[in-house]
């Protein structure tokens, strides 16, 4: 978040225990998660022209080994199969089933169904092959942190209703790793909805119960069966503020970090619709290149903190103005690693070489350029704890010297964020950077060396809260502030959750942010709170 507000500072810490298998939602949980056959559902991801990654879970009665089949055809009733694949599956991946398809045509919808030894089949999902050559226009519904306890998936189901998305993207925060009374407080989760295991996530028999507990929501189910997701990951699909190195919410005595991250890709991997590789990049046809970046795990530097130069005691604008001038500027410093940046870097110039006409690249955290502006001081709960106001006033002072107010995002990571900005504006493309993290709406011109680069539009959470949770004054207020304090920002919106929508045309990118109704009870309404367009070869918002 923008305000760098300590998120375990807000928690009330705690543990539910046994009984909570007393509550309606947690026996669901405990029902759905022991369940045999087809269990979860349907999803599919990794679309190409001509090819697409279908997964399924399936569990025999006997809890061991089975060959599954897949069938892929044009219409629901399956009457002319078109291509198909089968795979052993077991408990060493946790019965999950993932098979690669090929030889579909091009931007092409279809149906596709499991079937077990038994000669049971898994419900029938639908997705959709990439366009190949010129394409008109192309839609992607767009998603990041989706935390269980905070409320209702509304945003997925009123996403899977819609009849024209092309396509899903998740860039993060698809789960969780708190453990129950943490991240939400016992008093904030909505409707009994604490997901499994009733602890924080470790391991890796953890990090897959967590993941069949999320999946077994139906409207995250029924997103999934409605169309393809191009999935990445953040922080919470292994803890906190991830780095290559470790996590704010990760301590010795949870084990080795390399053993806890290994155990949350394998898990991930298992669970979701995604290919081995950590980065990719999706052909739509001559319309746009659509890059999966990581940025957490295997490569980035660990973040600068803030709060160690206030500790000190004393006056800490010398030491903030000397980590300005130096650490904080250090080249070294990486959010991809450089094999990556080399990556995205050639894959980009390819893209405008070959008359793509927009770069769209995904990161799991904000880059455009975020201070809190002095306004921030009075914005706070009078209740708030005396953590949150310290780190609010940090925030403040950080800023009034040109300091960013989070540094876990890309402004802790200036030289590589000028990096992939410069890159971009030597490919003289249309450049489209999407993210999420923050649970906050966004929208950005990026620039660098005082010239357009990009465009940034970064989605409010699914369900987790984002400043409206700390602070006590109308959020139009905030937004107001926030415009006025950051030159790269252009509207924002710090109070309401749902999802964005991105529609492509040769000429025009739009992005629309829409808000659903509410999270607290299950209800699939939304509406569009603001849209913005950028023209092509602009990098600028109209």
């Amino acid at each position: 978040m923008t305000i760098r507000i300590d998120r375990r500072s807000l928690i009330v810490t705690g543990t539910l225990g046994l009984g909570a298998f007393a509550l309606p939602g947690f026996a669901r949980q405990a029902n759905i998660t022991q369940a045999k056959g087809f269990s979860h559902g349907v999803a599919s991801g990794e679309p190409g022209a001509d090819s697409m990654l279908l997964w399924t879970r399936y569990v025999p009665a006997g809890g061991d080994a089975a060959k599954v089949k897949v069938e892929i055809a044009e219409t629901p009733d399956f009457a002319r199969v078109v291509a198909g694949g089968e795979m052993t599956t077991g408990p060493w991946r946790d019965h999950t089933v993932k098979i690669a398809v090929e030889g579909l045509k091009r931007g092409t919808r279809y149906h596709y169904r499991f079937i077990a030894p038994d000669g049971s089949r898994s419900p029938v999902g639908r997705t959709k092959t990439l366009p190949d050559g010129p394409a008109r226009s192309f839609k992607a519904a767009i998603f990041s942190c989706s935390n269980y306890g905070f409320g209702f998936f509304n945003a997925y189901a009123h996403a899977a209703a819609r009849e024209d998305y092309d396509l899903a993207i998740h860039l993060g925060d698809y789960i969780y790793e708190y453990a129950p009374a943490n991240y939400p407080a016992k008093e904030d989760v909505v409707a009994n909805r604490v997901p499994l295991p009733f602890k924080e996530i470790v391991a890796l028999a953890d990090y897959r119960l967590r993941y069949a507990s999320y999946r077994a929501d139906p409207d995250l189910m029924a997103l999934h069966a409605a169309m393809p997701m191009v999935v990445q990951w953040d922080d919470h699909e292994s803890a906190n503020d991830s780095w290559e190195g470790g996590a704010q919410n990760h301590s010795p005595d949870e084990g080795e970090w390399s053993t806890r991250r290994n155990a949350a890709v394998q898990a991930y991997r298992e669970w979701m619709p995604v290919s081995e590789e950590p980065w990719k990049a999706y052909a739509i046809g001559d319309l746009a290149t659509l890059y999966r970046t990581e940025t957490r795990l295997f490569a980035r530097s660990q973040p600068p903190e803030l709060a160690p130069l206030f500790l000190k005691g004393g006056d800490p604008v010398p030491a903030l103005k000397a980590f300005r001038d130096g650490p904080w500027q250090d080249p070294a410093v990486t959010m991809m690693g450089t094999e990556q940046e080399g990556w995205l870097d050639a894959a980009m110039a390819a893209s405008v070489r070959g008359g793509t006409r927009w770069q769209v690249v995904g990161f799991g955290t904000i880059m455009g350029n975020t201070r809190a502006p002095e306004e921030a001081l009075g914005w706070i709960k009078a209740d708030a704890p005396a953590r949150t106001q310290a780190y609010v006033k940090a925030g403040v002072t950080a800023s009034r010297l040109g300091l960013p107010s989070n540094l876990d995002n890309w402004g802790g990571y200036p030289a590589a964020r000028a990096r992939f900005l410069k890159s971009a504006q030597a490919h003289g493309g249309s450049t489209i950077v999407i993210a999420g993290d923050s649970h906050n709406a966004w929208a950005y011109d990026l620039a660098q060396d005082d010239r357009p680069a990009a465009v940034e539009f970064a989605g409010q959470g699914v369900t987790s809260p984002g400043y409206e949770s700390a602070i006590g004054i109308d959020p139009k207020r905030v937004a107001t502030a926030m415009v006025a304090a950051n030159p790269e920002l252009k509207w924002c919106d710090t109070s309401r959750r749902g999802y964005m929508a991105l529609t492509l045309t040769p000429d025009a990118a739009t992005n629309e942010w829409l808000f659903v109704d509410t999270i607290r009870k299950r209800r699939a309404t939304a509406s569009v709170g603001h849209k913005a367009t950028v023209t092509r070869g602009r990098n600028v918002m109209a």
